[in-house]
């Protein structure tokens, strides 16, 4: 077995190994019923709506991933908004209540972050951090998710590149390395900048800032993002002419490794840029100058916020480092399995890798998708109002291990509420039944169910209208007058 087929067949075991079960979902699901009702018994927060976001909605998460939630404070259909001041406030009552029911443990009040966290662990050994008013949050997971739809080995390289960068300890933004957010942002920076390239610039898909327009009734603003980008992705997918990149897992993963072996000297001139999809001069750069970083890779949501800001410079020659060593490994002639599997992945997880079954394809179709997932995806918004969410409490994940196909699972689309769900279906789940074939389909922007169910109504209210009822028969008949009124 050559190098290439040792670490293809290396890294889809790891994927297998790493992917959440049914078990994680619903420990996920069940922690969201616990928070909910919690925070139902909070006087400050009552009306207040308990919203996921994250790698959890984006898909991006593994069977020991955490769990972020969000509290939106009631406004009625307006957008709040809070001040830091009171955000803190109303996370110390959480605090209060998680200490009075009991069960919550490494419980940490982050109060000196830009975006002020409640940190603990649950039941489930599942780590969560809990913030209030993150609908920022929200819709980026939700376009990170759209965007793993357009080609399966972006959600592959970023399980794969988070795995990693835990086992090089440089995934932790507290120790100033690289938050999870960060290194998403830089495999979607490797997929642009490839050749040829798999996802296009970010403002392709949303050209705006798409926080600048979180802003007023939010479904109105919800609606508009969601449009847009549903719009602009099956503009990209329909493009007959894109060149079509057929790249194995593991040539994606040395050359994204390679391609950030000298990240410390380059960070020190240019700026990573997924708005744009290419590297930026500093230098003149008036939406990220005059504040200066160790490292830049900007928000291509929140411009000209940095998701990398808390990197120091110690640090970043700690992840360079990291980059070359694996790099060497990889690219070694005499490699064996034990020496990549733990260059890749922490000693608790290599466990599972080698009771992982082998013999996984490398196969990727026109789009880079897998024929037989391909088949079962369809891009749509992910998980978000509560409500709604923990109504559906069966929804499997869209994409488990590699080899084993959920045709037989129904997920429901989040984002509509039941009772649109169910009078429609033109939003297709995630994970669709083998005859239901995503590339058959455009993709939908999730509000234009509402037009559909509205038009649905007319018809019947026109119908009804049209049968005459009793009611109709008797205020039909004519009047009897006097002949001298006639």
């Amino acid at each position: 077995m050559n190098g290439y087929s040792l670490l293809e067949h290396t890294l889809r075991n790891i994927l297998c190994s790493i992917n959440p079960l049914d078990e994680d979902w619903s420990m996920r699901f069940q922690l969201i019923d616990e928070l909910r009702a919690m925070v139902e018994n909070i006087e400050s927060l009552r009306g207040a709506t308990v919203e996921p976001f994250g790698s959890f909605v984006s898909n991006l998460f593994t069977r020991w991933g955490d769990l972020d939630i969000s509290i939106e404070l009631p406004n009625g259909s307006y957008i709040s908004s809070a001040g830091k001041k009171y955000k803190l406030s109303l996370l110390e009552d959480v605090r209060k209540a998680l200490k009075a029911k009991g069960g919550c443990r490494k419980l940490q009040f982050i109060t000196n972050a830009r975006v002020p966290i409640l940190k603990f662990q649950g039941n489930y050994n599942i780590s969560c951090d809990i913030s209030i008013n993150n609908l920022s949050g929200q819709m980026k997971s939700k376009i990170l998710y759209w965007i793993n739809m357009i080609d399966g080995r972006f959600r592959d390289m970023v399980l794969l590149v988070k795995e990693w960068a835990k086992a090089h300890n440089i995934n932790d933004s507290k120790a100033g390395t690289l938050n999870s957010y960060s290194l998403s942002l830089l495999v979607v920076f490797h997929f642009q900048t490839c050749v040829p390239a798999i996802l296009p610039p970010l403002k392709e898909i949303y050209p705006g800032n798409m926080v600048d327009d979180l802003t007023g009734v939010r479904a109105s603003a919800e609606k508009f993002i969601e449009e847009t980008c549903a719009t602009n992705i099956n503009q990209l997918m329909s493009k007959k002419s894109r060149a079509i990149n057929k790249s194995s897992l593991s040539e994606l993963f040395i050359s994204f490794i390679a391609k950030f072996c000298n990240i410390s000297s380059k960070a020190s001139a240019q700026g990573i840029s997924p708005f744009t999809g290419q590297w930026e001069d500093i230098e003149g750069n008036m939406r990220w100058l005059p504040k200066t970083y160790t490292i830049f890779v900007e928000d291509p949501f929140e411009q000209p916020a940095n998701a990398a800001r808390g990197v120091s410079s110690k640090q970043l020659t700690r992840i360079e480092e990291a980059f070359r060593r694996t790099h060497f490994m990889l690219i070694s002639s005499n490699q064996n399995q034990n020496e990549v599997i733990s260059t890749l992945v922490k000693p608790h997880v290599s466990k599972f890798v080698a009771r992982t079954p082998t013999g996984i394809q490398n196969n990727y179709s026109r789009n880079g998708l897998r024929p037989q997932v391909q088949a079962q995806r369809a891009i749509k918004p992910p998980l978000q109002v509560q409500h709604q969410l923990q109504a559906q409490r069966a929804i499997p994940p869209p994409m488990r291990a590699q080899h084993q196909l959920y045709a037989q699972r129904a997920v429901l689309p989040p984002i509509q509420a039941q009772i649109q769900l169910q009078a429609q279906r033109t939003l297709q789940p995630p994970i669709q039944a083998p005859h239901q074939l995503q590339a058959q389909r455009p993709i939908y922007p999730p509000f234009q169910a509402h037009r559909l169910q509205d038009k649905r109504l007319d018809r019947n209210q026109n119908s009804s209208a049209q049968r005459p009822t009793q009611a109709n028969r008797v205020q039909t008949q004519p009047i009897w007058r006097p002949k001298s009124d006639r």
